[in-house]
């Protein structure tokens, strides 16, 4: 049975007041799509999505012309393959 009084507390993390990061998540990407998918329909519909990674945000088009699969089963092995390509290091903050 669901806690109704969990719903009046706060959030469980608070956020900071720092600088922001340019580009959207790639998990928040990915979750837009469902799977399995080739790599000519998330251009197609996610393409022109501006991605966070750690060299700076990038279009998300950019990033699947640098990977060699067609098809990815899983979003799990989606995220890996960008991953693979763009490194999974922290994203650096806007100046």
């Amino acid at each position: 049975m669901a806690d109704d009084d969990a719903e009046d507390e706060g959030p469980v993390v608070e956020l900071g007041d720092g600088e922001p990061v340019d580009g959207a998540p790639l998990a928040q990407v990915a979750s837009r799509l469902t799977w399995p998918q080739q790599a000519s329909s998330i251009r197609q519909k996610e393409g022109d999505a501006v991605i966070r990674t750690p060299s700076g945000a990038q279009t998300l088009s950019d990033v699947l012309d640098r990977i060699d699969d067609t098809y990815f089963d899983t979003r799990q092995t989606f995220v890996s393959k960008v991953h693979a390509v763009v490194g999974d290091e922290p994203v650096e903050t806007s100046n």
